[in-house]
């Protein structure tokens, strides 16, 4: 199949999934080679951004989905009058942080580092669909473990894990980092 065939039957495919399709149902739907989809993929996305039309192609883990282009989002919301995204409170943003960067992460590790009871916060990210379920540690009482969801990767802007900025990770060994005693983080002027 030629690359311009391949790119129409992509599109068609991903407008009609309306969510993510992973590389490899692609590439057996279409009986071609992953590399191929992977190329005629990117180059359907980077030929929508160029002309800058409506649509975009996002690329997501191991897998592309079809969108609305963001500079489009106005005339979505007042056609479909969608309500806008649930904000995230400042204790769900911080378990939400610490799932996207040690997961998969049990509630305690979160509470560990965060020091507060967060059994809301990661309640409410499940049902806003940012974090999900990712199997049991193996210790005695078998906590639940927590990863981010593709949602999350589309919600935050990013194609993959690895685009999140870099951190200084905590290594769950050791005590917390103290704080310098007598150093203000507030300078004067925003006094």
């Amino acid at each position: 199949m030629e690359q311009k065939e391949l790119q129409r039957a992509i599109e068609a495919i991903l407008f009609a999934a309306g969510e993510r399709v992973e590389t490899s149902r692609l590439s057996m739907a279409l009986e071609t080679d992953e590399n191929e989809i992977i190329a005629a993929a990117d180059a359907l996305a980077d030929e929508l951004a160029f002309e800058r039309r409506g649509i975009r192609i996002l690329k997501l883990e191991s897998g592309y989905q079809m969108v609305s282009s963001g500079e489009m989002a106005d005339y979505v919301t007042k056609a479909l009058e969608t309500r806008k995204p649930p904000k995230l409170s400042s204790s769900q943003l911080e378990a939400l942080t610490i799932i996207a960067y040690y997961q998969p992460a049990t509630k305690a590790m979160v509470e560990q580092i965060r020091g507060v009871d967060s059994s809301y916060s990661i309640s409410a990210l499940m049902n806003k669909k940012l974090i999900e379920e990712a199997g049991r540690l193996n210790v005695p009482g078998r906590p639940i473990q927590y990863r981010t969801t593709p949602d999350f990767l589309r919600t935050f802007g990013f194609s993959t894990l690895e685009e999140l900025p870099p951190i200084e990770k905590i290594n769950f060994g050791e005590p917390l980092p103290e704080e310098p005693a007598g150093d203000n983080p507030v300078s004067q002027e925003e006094s």
